[in-house]
């Protein structure tokens, strides 16, 4: 017997990655550690992270269409992505996955790769360590 694979993103749907990331962003703009680093307005960031996970789930490249290659660890270099900052953009994520009750193996396998991206967008210090330095 034949497993038939699937795409992430058909598995997700449009709907439910727009409700997930809707749901994210809503953390991120009161989060203490996040709030600095991201514009008041998130919308277009919103929109724009909408096209990217659609493109990194597997579905149409929509991110790359409109602004290019993804170049994800350039395009995040002027702002400061310290370890406690990639964290707690992971917990405003795993938040927004409750809050929209995605789980089960397909979560498991998303959080992980996202923890992989979160993780090599880091490129400052937390501020604690700077101290150090």
């Amino acid at each position: 017997m034949k497993q038939k694979y699937t795409i992430p993103y058909e598995e997700l749907g449009a709907e439910k990655l727009s409700e997930l990331l809707r749901a994210f962003y809503k953390r991120v703009a009161k989060h203490p550690l996040l709030i600095p680093i991201f514009p008041e307005d998130l919308s277009e960031v919103l929109r724009k992270q909408i096209q990217f996970q659609t493109q990194y789930l597997g579905g149409p490249n929509l991110y790359t269409e409109e602004h290019g290659h993804p170049m994800m660890k350039a395009r995040h270099m002027p702002f400061k992505i310290t370890p406690d900052r990639a964290q707690a953009w992971l917990e405003c994520m795993s938040e927004a996955m409750d809050e929209v009750g995605l789980e089960g193996k397909f979560r498991d396998v998303y959080y992980q790769r996202l923890v992989l991206t979160a993780h090599h967008m880091i490129n400052s210090p937390n501020e604690d360590e700077e101290d150090l330095e």
